[in-house]
């Protein structure tokens, strides 16, 4: 190679890497705001918060901002941390009516499914969730059944419809963690294994919720077994198991104890039911759904089993939630239950509502703070991002919202997101829709005009 060459190359290289994270590498203090941290410092009434190289660099008191930083002046508005959509679709669904890249039906792959490999960031869905003031989600895969945790009335009543007995039929996959910004979205994969219960599990594992229980038992043993005996397992040398060996190695750290499994759940016997699974297996747990929670409360607290919920379930639509209350979050968080909320219908068409769930847990009895630990502090804990994200605090990542109001006030607007120091556009696709057609003048389609 020509020195000239090996020149050019060097210096398109530096570009390259200076274009790539301008705003990363800005300082920026947003000054004369109300911050809410979700941290250890609370809220300061009139502070500053100083971006520097893509994480919070500090969060004080007062407005003076470092020398030479982009000052942005929230003129006494409400800064947060990012907020999490907790068991969402995002990246993963854009037209529902036409399917997503959530579920699979596939006797070999399973439990092995992994949302992280069909992750779309150029979805139109992620700026306008954005415009909510989210920036992480949780990824779920969807059941085979269809009837889990994004389904908040608890799927229909009777039990002994759908498919026959299926072992792989019983998981839905792996979820992960993604940032809303960039071409990578992935921030940590494989944090909990999805599995329906309830009527949706019954209906799998052939009728009844007792049978699944005893699926799901044989099933971790033989995973156990699998666990100690992998290369004869493999060279076709031990007895034939029971799930593929894909789906055999992705539910070794489940039966082991490392990663949860996120029941999709709404009855309280049900509940029951999975925490003495828990205790018998070793089980991790972690409640998706749990309409009727509240009832068991003080056990799911002592076993130390987070909830998402999904706070204006409130009508008895099935005989699985026929105790539920808008009240669920705040009983849960008044025993001490770890609580995160999710938006409405899989958290991806709407994730923006996210925030307004939050504001309908406060109206019904949760705490305002506890509120926005549940869509912030509290999912980056149970999903295991916590020292990354989720609070205000010197050295996280800066996914920082500036709010014009109160965030949980449907009237309220971010001014600016922030996602690892770099701000995002305030538009989407919602609104580029409306600019385009809020007058009658300018260019249309042919098709408008006739032509």
């Amino acid at each position: 190679m020509s020195r000239f060459n090996l020149k050019g190359l060097v210096c398109a290289a530096a570009l390259a890497l200076t274009a790539a994270s301008p705003a990363a590498a800005q300082t920026v203090a947003i000054v004369n705001a109300r911050i809410l941290t979700a941290g250890p410092q609370g809220e300061i009434e009139n502070g500053t918060v100083v971006i520097r190289d893509g994480r919070i660099d500090s969060v004080r008191s007062g407005s003076a901002a470092p020398a030479g930083a982009r000052v942005i002046d929230a003129q006494g508005g409400v800064v947060t941390p990012g907020f999490f959509a907790t068991g969402s679709q995002l990246g993963g669904v854009e037209v529902g009516a036409l399917g997503n890249d959530l579920g699979v039906n596939n006797p070999d792959v399973s439990a092995a499914f992994d949302v992280q490999y069909g992750l779309d960031p150029a979805s139109t869905l992620i700026p306008v969730a954005r415009l909510g003031g989210i920036t992480r989600a949780v990824v779920m895969p969807e059941a085979q059944d269809g009837g889990g945790g994004h389904n908040h009335d608890g799927g229909d009543d009777f039990a002994g419809s759908g498919p026959e007995s299926v072992s792989h039929a019983l998981f839905a996959g792996q979820a992960a963690v993604i940032r809303l910004s960039g071409v990578d979205l992935l921030v940590k994969p494989k944090v909990g294994m999805v599995v329906p219960f309830g009527n949706s599990g019954a209906r799998v594992a052939g009728g009844a919720r007792g049978a699944e229980i005893v699926a799901l038992k044989a099933l971790l043993a033989d995973v156990r077994d699998y666990a100690r005996n992998r290369d004869a397992v493999r060279r076709g040398a031990y007895r034939e198991m029971s799930l593929s060996i894909a789906d055999l190695e992705a539910l070794v750290p489940v039966a082991e104890g490392r990663m949860p499994i996120i029941a999709q759940v709404h009855k309280a016997a049900d509940i029951r039911g999975l925490l003495r699974l828990a205790r018998e297996e070793g089980l991790k747990l972690i409640i998706q759904g749990g309409e009727e929670a509240w009832m068991v409360a003080a056990e799911l607290a002592a076993a130390r089993v987070p909830v998402l919920v999904y706070p204006q379930t409130n009508l008895p639509a099935s005989f699985e939630v026929l105790n539920s209350t808008m009240e669920n979050a705040a009983r849960l968080e008044r025993a001490g239950v770890l609580v995160a909320i999710e938006a409405a219908e899989g958290g991806a068409h709407r994730a923006r509502e996210t925030r307004y769930n939050a504001g309908i847990a406060v109206a019904h009895g949760m705490s305002y703070a506890g509120a926005l630990k549940a869509i912030t502090i509290n999912p980056a804990t149970i999903f295991g991002v916590s020292d990354r994200v989720g609070t205000l605090e010197p050295g996280k990542e800066a996914d920082v919202v500036v709010w014009n109001g109160d965030p949980f006030e449907p009237m309220t607007q971010p001014t600016a997101v922030f996602i690892r120091g770099e701000q995002q556009p305030l538009t989407g696709r919602n609104i580029e829709l409306f600019d385009r057609y809020r007058t009658l003048n300018g260019a249309y389609p042919p098709s408008y005009s006739g032509d």
